[in-house]
């Protein structure tokens, strides 16, 4: 659960207002009070419902009576006001367990203790399925102000033991909560049925996410970005500062209105806090220049940018292991703006599956801590590289291997933090991504395994294997893709490359201990460093001994020290 308590007012009633208000688009149906000081006070319900000014002031006039008899000794700033909001994957709360969150809420933060009769008034008004608004005037019966400092910090560990006592997801606290992003909310109920009387699958708020999303992922600057987003189809303005800088931005969808008929406009930062502006300029600029697959004029090969995002996407699971928060969500960021990008380049039957494993990764990659873009400027420039150069089936298969792994490195980082939402966020973008991987791997190994080199050639491939990854040799040997790793290794010795080498030099990229089948990972491994300009002799002759010298040592390694015994009467045991 989140909490959000908003600095101190002074009127009472305008904050009622917002509450049993309509809205701006709407949003605001079914406004009610589940919880308050008092259970004989006029609930003034919906703003359409006959009476409702009446209430509203009636409501209103009690909560300020304290305030009225302390005169010019209540607080200048009387209002107090803090929403909880329950996180997007819980169940709907019912109306008494959400009274039971407000009244630990008051208590929690000195608003109005349990079993004090002079207790701050205060009421709780349930504004949507997912949250509640507590609003409290800062008057006690005996006329003094309630102790209630350091509130926010008392209210973030109540909330940790309501989610804890109802069963909720635990959200992130503390330090690595204090700055950085934050997830999608979940749509109100108003959203949705809009959504549902315009024929839309998904509410107005969620299409613009993901469209800004999807734009962000294959823009190489902001001009870029902005001209995407009017190419799918959105309402774009900007705002410009008196110094001439660019402000801010806003997008509506052309047929999502208000009352009088007007664009229902959504800023960047109401959509996610990381699209804001100032974010997403940040992003654009942590972006490392790349170039197309050639071989330049002095003999230097470039590799493909899908090579190069699927090998950067290697590293990312020890970088998740390894590196201090701000690093770690750089590379989260930038995994995420890969899997927006992932549908705009698969077949069509695969486009679905891959938006789905985008959008439940969006809530495995926000931890809340800032991201230090820097850190992942290689992927991003392979990720913006892809976009002029299309994949094959074998491409889009070796990188969905890879990102296969960096989820599950997510999920365990989420897991020792005890981060339950993230982990359940990439368990969902595993099952949506495996589902992708299993129809597009098979195709592209099965014309792999129609070029399988001889058995001779299979045997002495085998015995590299053995050497090379003695712990994996057993099952890499029987797995299905065997086959198409001996091919992949006779086109890459076929290419000039020492097949031994180019095993090892796979071997060592990453650990294959959470692959489904190793022998697919280093499938896709061998064909990237196949593809590679093969090395001349000079090299070929040193890769040779230091290959030579690193089977010595594991040789040396396992074999079991020779014991020596006593060399004089005068050596004891103990």
């Amino acid at each position: 659960m989140i909490a959000n308590i908003v600095k101190p007012g002074s009127h009472t009633r305008g904050v009622l207002v917002y509450l049993f208000d309509k809205g701006s688009a709407n949003e605001h149906t079914d406004q009610h009070i589940v919880a308050s000081w008092d259970d004989f006070i006029p609930d003034p319900g919906p703003w359409d419902s006959p009476g409702h000014k009446q209430r509203l002031a009636q409501l209103t006039k009690a909560l300020d009576l304290r305030v009225e008899q302390a005169g010019d000794k209540a607080p200048e700033g009387h209002v107090w006001h803090c929403s909880v909001r329950a996180a997007p994957e819980d169940r709907i709360l019912t109306d008494a367990e959400w009274a039971t969150i407000a009244k630990r809420m008051v208590h929690a933060t000195g608003i109005a203790p349990q079993g004090d009769p002079d207790g701050c008034r205060w009421v709780a008004v349930r504004h949507a399925d997912d949250h509640i608004h507590i609003v409290a005037t800062k008057v006690r019966g005996d006329l003094r102000p309630p102790r209630n400092w350091n509130d926010y910090r008392r209210a973030m560990a109540e909330l940790t033991r309501i989610e804890q006592d109802f069963g909720l997801t635990r959200v992130a606290r503390g330090p690595e909560a204090a700055v950085g992003t934050a997830a999608a909310k979940r749509p109100t109920r108003a959203e949705q049925e809009k959504a549902k009387r315009l024929g839309h699958s998904t509410t107005a708020r969620e299409q613009l996410r993901h469209t800004v999303r999807t734009a962000l992922s294959h823009a190489k600057d902001l001009e870029e970005f902005f001209n995407l987003l009017a190419d799918a189809g959105l309402q774009v303005e900007t705002r410009t500062l008196p110094s001439g800088d660019l402000g801010g931005y806003k997008v509506a969808l052309p047929d999502h209105t208000n009352t009088d008929g007007e664009p229902v406009w959504y800023s960047g930062s109401s959509l996610a806090t990381d699209l804001s502006l100032p974010q997403i300029q940040q992003r654009l600029a942590a972006t490392e220049a790349h170039t197309a697959t050639t071989a330049s004029p002095s003999g230097h090969y470039r590799r493909s940018p899908w090579h190069q995002a699927t090998a950067a996407a290697e590293r990312i699971p020890h970088h998740l292991d390894h590196a201090d928060d701000s690093a770690a969500q750089a590379h989260l960021t930038v995994f995420s703006e890969v899997l927006y990008a992932l549908p705009a380049h698969a077949p069509v039957h695969l486009k679905a599956e891959l938006q789905r494993a985008a959008v439940a990764f969006e809530h495995a990659a926000h931890t809340r801590a800032r991201a230090d873009h820097q850190h992942a400027r290689a992927l991003r420039g392979a990720l913006k590289a892809m976009r002029y150069q299309p994949a094959d089936r074998t491409g889009l298969a070796m990188l969905l291997d890879a990102a296969i792994l960096v989820v599950l490195a997510a999920q365990r980082r989420s897991a020792l933090r005890h981060h339950d939402r993230q982990v359940a966020a990439a368990r969902q973008t595993l099952i949506h991504l495996q589902a992708a991987y299993d129809q597009i791997a098979p195709s592209s190994l099965a014309a792999l395994v129609a070029r399988r080199p001889s058995d001779g050639t299979v045997h002495r491939y085998a015995r590299h294997v053995r050497e090379v990854l003695p712990s994996h040799a057993g099952q890499i040997l029987a797995e299905a893709a065997w086959p198409a790793l001996t091919a992949a290794l006779a086109a890459a010795e076929a290419a000039g490359h020492d097949p031994a080498i180019v095993l090892q030099q796979a071997a060592r990229q990453r650990s294959l201990s959470d692959a489904k089948s190793a022998s697919e990972v280093l499938v896709w491994r061998v064909q990237r460093l196949g593809d590679r300009h093969a090395p001349g002799p000079g090299a070929r002759a040193a890769q040779a001994r230091s290959s030579h010298v690193l089977s010595t040592a594991r040789a040396m390694a396992a074999t079991p020290p020779t014991s020596t015994p006593p060399s004089s009467p005068t050596h004891r045991t103990r």
